[in-house]
């Protein structure tokens, strides 16, 4: 049994495909022919993408601001007075964002700080 690491795993590809349902067999077989194999256990989304608790739901809505409002890490540093190692650490739920940042962020970004905090 493999054992879950923070890295993802290079060794193999999860692929995931919607076919009609009277072609699944044929293309089933088609795939088992080429030594691919069928994995019916599903992983939960934050798990996939190497997140874990709740704490990265303000990290990924940061980033996921940030990139809807098409600006760099530099760019939100140069708006709000946060450094770029800090907004990095923010973004990667390594460090909290407080208040003050969030509001900050917020008004920089046009999105409510109380997205950005862990309450």
């Amino acid at each position: 049994m493999l054992e879950r690491t923070n890295a993802p795993r290079t060794d193999t590809k999860i692929l995931s495909f919607a076919v009609p349902h009277d072609m699944v067999e044929k293309i089933l077989n088609t795939m088992h022919g080429y030594g691919l194999r069928e994995e019916n256990e599903s992983i939960p989304w934050r798990e996939a993408l190497g997140l874990t608790g709740e704490e990265c739901i303000p990290a990924m809505y940061l980033r996921g601001a940030r990139y809807r409002e098409n600006l760099t890490q530099r760019q939100l540093s140069e708006m709000t007075g946060i450094s770029v190692p800090h907004l990095s650490a923010m973004e990667n739920g390594k460090r909290p964002i407080g208040k003050k940042n969030a509001r900050l962020l917020a008004d920089a970004l046009n999105i409510d700080p109380r997205r950005l905090l862990d309450i």
